[in-house]
């Protein structure tokens, strides 16, 4: 994984990609996030993902994992908004990775995830996120609220629910964290790897049933994942009070390759996606919660 030594040595120069200014390094701060992962099975969602050289990741028993993270960035070189991340844990290779190995050597196996949905709150987020890293991101009614026992967040689209989730709110943020990650996302026929670095303090809970739900709306953008057999009971859940995190301006791709010729469209969407953007900040409506949320 790329060095964030790099992202030091040029803090404070100037970038304008697409028409976006950036002060490096391009970092958020004072940003609430959620993390959930659930159980799901491994077939359907190797199904879900491009190519043959990303798999899922899998557990002892088998099972792929879904994680949802959820994250209310407040200090940005783009301004404020909401990323909702759907996304399974994966491996990069020619081949599966043996079951749980990844996570004891994951530059080995290119341990990360694969985003299958990303979306935000503004369109130069989704003009930035999209164009320049390839992200699956898209302009959606999303919320972050915090409660006294309860965090919460739900994504809509089209006036219809797609995702709510919910995450037992932990008395203490204990934990300190400090960790690189890596997002696998389709775009333009190709596959492309971006890496992050975050810190915080985290308050989590590992193997508690009740730690978080998830609650999918009817919206046939959710489907593929609502048919991936996700167990309700969380693997684990986490909220972090006051994240900071750093996103390296170095990326990869790879071509996605097929056994047969593909179909348009097969591999993401492409440029004409995102080249007619604009700069806005502004966000949509937040989502419907007047009514509860129904599977």
């Amino acid at each position: 994984m790329p060095s964030p030594a790099r992202q030091r040595r040029l803090a404070g120069r100037h970038a304008l990609v697409d028409g976006i200014r950036f002060v490096m390094p391009v970092n958020s701060e004072h940003s609430p996030a959620l993390m959930a992962a659930f159980p799901c099975d491994a077939r359907k969602a190797a199904a879900l993902l491009p190519g043959g050289e990303v798999h899922p990741f899998r557990m002892p028993d088998g099972r792929a994992l879904l994680v949802i993270t959820v994250i209310d960035y407040r200090t940005t070189d783009i301004g404020s908004y909401i990323e909702y991340s759907i996304a399974i844990a994966c491996t990069h290779g020619p081949a599966p990775a043996p079951r749980l190995l990844p996570a004891l050597f994951r530059y080995r196996y290119g341990l990360g995830q694969y985003v299958v949905d990303l979306p935000v709150s503004t369109d130069v987020s989704v003009k930035g996120g999209k164009g320049i890293w390839g992200m699956p991101k898209h302009k959606a009614p999303l919320d972050f609220v915090v409660g006294d026992d309860v965090v919460s967040s739900q994504y809509d689209l089209d006036g219809r629910l797609v995702l709510r989730v919910d995450v037992k709110k932990p008395r203490f943020a204990w934990l300190t964290v400090q960790l690189g990650a890596a997002n696998y996302c389709a775009f333009r026929g190709m596959l492309m790897k971006s890496y992050i670095s975050f810190a915080a303090r985290a308050g989590f809970r590992l193997f508690d049933k009740t730690a978080a739900t998830l609650t999918f709306g009817d919206h046939p953008r959710i489907a593929p994942v609502k048919a991936l057999d996700v167990d309700p009971h969380p693997v684990f859940a986490a909220f972090l009070p006051d994240s900071g995190g750093v996103l390296d301006d170095h990326f990869e791709c790879w071509f996605l390759t097929h056994g047969a010729p593909p179909a348009e469209g097969v591999g993401g969407d492409g440029l004409d996606s995102v080249f007619h953007l604009g700069l806005s900040k502004e966000w949509p409506p937040p989502p419907d919660r007047a009514s509860p949320p129904s599977a």
